[in-house]
């Protein structure tokens, strides 16, 4: 288990600073989409909400009809969750998912918003590998990071709360396809001037 001290001391201040109405139109847009794939899909399973912190997204995800688990490494960002959207369930795990219970079923779609930035660059392709493992021909995955505009380039970056990478789309998406999820398509956007880099949203399905 990897834990999170950093996420720990800030899970309050975390949720206070950034409530559910602080996705910008594209990141609904995103999970919106996000959501009808797997609705559509031809996989049966739960939805894990990778890194899902104080569970914004989890709840978006159950309040569009998915069998969702929001899964976090962090005990206080849990905490916050918990307390937040007492009907919906969360994990304490990191993104190997080793330790969540999927009480029998099969995971059926995979989100990791702004949290694979936090994994190391040589431990990415062992997560992607078991996140295939876990999953069935196309289930649908969706990436969001935090990105960098020099081909090929993953670049560690000063986050302000535990280490941090960034990565180049098309390299994250070579991850991705080495993995086994070829990519269903991307959006790279500046939402505005308090972001420093660029952000990209990946969409990919398990081959």
């Amino acid at each position: 288990m990897v834990h999170q001290p950093g996420y720990d001391a800030v899970a309050d201040l975390y949720a206070d600073t950034f409530p559910p109405t602080c996705m910008t139109p594209l990141e609904r847009a995103v999970v919106a989409a996000f959501a009808e794939s797997v609705r559509e899909g031809p996989v049966d399973g739960l939805v894990v909400d990778v890194g899902c912190g104080v569970g914004h997204v989890t709840a978006e995800l159950s309040n569009r009809g998915l069998d969702v688990v929001g899964v976090d490494p962090s005990r206080e960002m849990l905490r916050v969750a918990r307390n937040l959207y007492p009907a919906l369930r969360f994990e304490q795990d990191d993104a190997r998912l080793a330790a969540t219970d999927l009480a029998g079923r099969g995971v059926g779609a995979i989100i990791a918003r702004y949290s694979l930035i936090h994994v190391p660059p040589s431990d990415i392709p062992d997560v992607l590998a078991e996140w295939a493992s876990r999953t069935g021909s196309g289930a649908v995955l969706a990436v969001a990071a935090q990105s960098s505009d020099a081909a090929g380039e993953v670049a560690e970056f000063d986050h302000a709360v535990a280490p941090a990478w960034r990565w180049h789309p098309d390299r994250l998406a070579e991850a991705l396809a080495t993995a086994g999820f070829d990519e269903m398509w991307r959006t790279v956007s500046r939402p505005d001037p308090s972001h420093r880099f660029p952000e990209v949203h990946l969409v990919a399905r398990r081959r």
